[in-house]
């Protein structure tokens, strides 16, 4: 049942600590010639942390096996660890028979914690099952080392008096004289196997971590991660018996390790802690290697001045502290992420990708770095804020799935368009590392977006611009003809019919040439139409100024305030840039009317050198947070954008809208002043 269950794991993750607990309080007490060089093992560590963890484990999962595993092996530790202290305190006091009863019951400790937590456990770990069947022959051999090695050392004779390292030999009490001479064999065969099989042990971690999909892989970085750092550790005591307490402190964390491999592997990134121990431990051994050096260095050449020392040892440490810790990120991230784990160098192939590609088809091989640093199944770019009805969309091979991860571009604070990141295909752990590649390469995105937005803004404004001339071919075509050139004709045969009847009906020739008069009436009007078409009469007539200041309309109560001003020589513009600003202020004034709400318009015409500003400012409603660009902007645009100008459209919800146009002109001849000329203080514009 599964309350019983719980209970049991309970029941070991209290005893366990409490028997850790119980053996550091009789060591303390056992005298110095029984002590052994090291009292407390990693074994202490996972009696105290193992069964408590898998006390957790198994109250959300019963029938979880690397719960249990950690249950019952942590327990095992905490046995031996008790019974070692047991065991020599006996012998201290001289209840020998005791102290060996006590010892065998140690090794039993020691052989399940062994066999549960160094073999069983990684096997295991971390969905509860082996690899393969194939891999039961590896936890048979395991066990059969642990047990021939637990039978040996119950039945081995008692060693020998000299270099024993206690002041008595404790006995074996249940030794058989007649199994010694096989006693070395078996030994042999038990620690061989036992050698073979905790190797076998972590090779399974590494093939699951190969055959593994991405979220596979994170979770079962955790409990490699874990072993390997163990093994490390161990080692390090080995040659070093000052730093075993490394290992010690190391088994204790294992367990808070494995909980994150089965539970919280989707929050917390492997890949995130290996960078950065790494990076921290890379940074701790030069930096201390620096520190130290240089130190001593300073006290050589300025012996006796300690001070000295420390600060020029703490500016060359600070100094070497920030490009060591990049050379460092660097290096890490090519180990965990193969080729393409240097943001930088994904930043400069990116660079030489676009350079050598056309604008209008930049965003592949943008994509194309993106995948492959990120390593996912699919990417797409879309890229807006353009015209009204036009976006650019381009997607690699792949699928961006259902609930891709979206990130904003934005280029010089405009939202352009958005990356879709796609799910991440099966390669090593691609957390942390995506983090650094996004915020490298984003911003060169977000460039590229910009450019074929542009690019393909620039397309359509030319294919206008081909339609409209094409069109206005057709028009004039058709008005000439259909218009201009039956109208011309009329008066023709009307003089024709007036030379016939002059002298036979001078009356009928007056009233035909009246009609000719209508006629040359109606020739002159289609003229002015034709003319008007081409170029508003008012800038002929009046001056841009004034052709401006006209567009403010007749004086209208409910109309806002427009107050029209200019500045500089505004006589001699070329005629295409006379027309663009005619117009643009035409659409601004219309779309204040139409839609600002406005009480005041203030346009201001200002000429440079070699630019002319035009202004148009009002206190309407603004523009809203999410706005998309109108005909009218679209227009006003790329007329500018046809003279190499620029138009910027801003304003706050509330706060107005502003219209500035740039327009480069040649250098005025000569300025006919710097002060602004009111044309027109306050005109009511309808």
């Amino acid at each position: 049942m599964a309350w019983a269950a719980r209970a049991a794991a309970v029941v070991m993750a209290v005893v366990s600590p409490v028997l850790v607990a119980a053996a550091m309080l009789i060591s303390a007490g056992i005298p110095a010639e029984w002590r052994l060089p090291v009292m407390n093992t990693p074994l202490s560590a996972a009696g105290v942390t193992f069964p408590a963890v898998g006390a957790f484990l198994v109250a959300h999962r019963p029938r979880f096996r690397p719960a249990w595993l950690m249950c019952a092996g942590g327990l095992g530790g905490a046995v031996y660890d008790f019974c070692q202290a047991t065991m020599l305190a006996s012998a201290a006091r001289g209840d020998l028979t005791s102290a060996g009863f006590l010892r065998l019951a140690a090794y039993a400790g020691w052989a399940v914690s062994g066999l549960l937590l160094e073999m069983l456990l990684p096997l295991y770990s971390p969905d509860g099952r082996l690899p393969s069947p194939r891999w039961r022959a590896v936890v048979l051999l395991g066990a059969a080392s642990i047990a021939t090695e637990t039978a040996r050392q119950f039945v081995r004779p008692d060693p020998p008096a000299e270099g024993y390292p206690f002041p008595a030999v404790i006995p074996n009490p249940l030794q058989i004289p007649a199994l010694t001479p096989y006693i070395p064999a078996a030994g042999a065969l038990a620690w061989t196997g036992i050698l073979v099989t905790l190797p076998l042990a972590a090779l399974s971690l590494l093939l699951r971590l190969r055959r593994a999909d991405p979220v596979g892989r994170r979770q079962i970085g955790w409990p490699l991660f874990a072993f390997a750092g163990y093994i490390a550790f161990m080692l390090v005591g080995i040659a070093a018996p000052e730093l075993t307490w490394l290992s010690i402190v190391w088994a204790a964390l294992i367990p808070v390790l494995m909980v994150f491999s089965v539970m919280r592997y989707r929050l917390y990134g492997i890949d995130t802690v290996i960078s950065r121990t790494f990076v921290a431990a890379g940074l701790l051994a030069v930096v201390g290697g620096v520190y130290f050096g240089a130190a001593a260095l300073s006290s050589l050449m300025v012996s006796g001045y300690d001070q000295v020392a420390g600060l020029a040892s703490a500016l060359l440490t600070g100094a070497f502290f920030q490009p060591l810790r990049r050379v460092l990120q660097r290096a890490v991230d090519r180990l965990l992420y193969g080729p393409v784990g240097d943001p930088r160098v994904l930043a400069e192939r990116l660079v030489q990708e676009v350079r050598r590609g056309d604008p209008a088809q930049a965003l592949a091989p943008v994509i194309g770095v993106l995948r492959e640093g990120l390593a996912v199944q699919g990417i797409a770019v879309e890229v807006t804020g353009g015209e009204p009805g036009h976006q650019v969309v381009s997607t690699v091979s792949g699928q961006v799935g259902d609930s891709p991860r979206e990130v904003p571009l934005i280029w010089h604070g405009e939202r352009v368009g958005r990356l879709l990141v796609g799910p991440p295909a099966p390669r090593r752990f691609p957390a942390a590392h995506d983090e650094r590649v996004l915020d490298t390469l984003v911003p060169y995105a977000a460039d590229v977006a910009h450019a074929v937005r542009m690019a393909a803004d620039l397309q359509r404004s030319r294919e206008r611009i081909l339609a409209a001339r094409e069109e206005e071919r057709r028009r004039l075509r058709r008005d000439l003809h259909d218009g201009l050139g039956q109208t011309l004709g009329e008066p023709a045969m009307t003089v024709t019919m007036a030379r016939l009847s002059l002298k036979t009906s001078p009356k009928a020739a007056d009233g035909l040439l009246r009609d000719l008069r209508s006629g040359m009436d109606a020739v002159t009007g289609d003229l002015r139409q034709l003319v008007y078409g081409l170029r508003p009469p008012v800038l002929d007539d009046l001056g841009l100024a004034a052709a401006v200041e006209a567009l403010a309309g007749p004086d209208d109560p409910e109309g806002p305030a427009t107050a029209v001003s200019a500045e500089g020589d505004l006589a001699d513009l070329p005629a295409a840039v006379e027309v663009a600003v005619y117009r643009i202020a035409q659409e601004a004034l219309t779309n204040v009317r139409r839609h600002a709400r406005a009480t005041r318009v203030r346009v201001e015409l200002r000429r440079e050198p070699e630019v002319l500003r035009l202004l148009i400012e009002d206190d309407g409603v603004g523009l809203p947070p999410e706005r998309r660009s109108g005909v009218g902007l679209t227009s006003m645009r790329e007329r500018t954008a046809e003279l190499g100008g620029t138009c910027l459209v801003t304003g706050e919800p509330g706060s107005g809208t502003t219209v500035e146009v740039t327009l480069p002109v040649p250098a005025a001849g000569a300025a006919s002043g710097h002060e602004p000329v009111a044309l027109s203080p306050t005109h009511q514009a309808g």
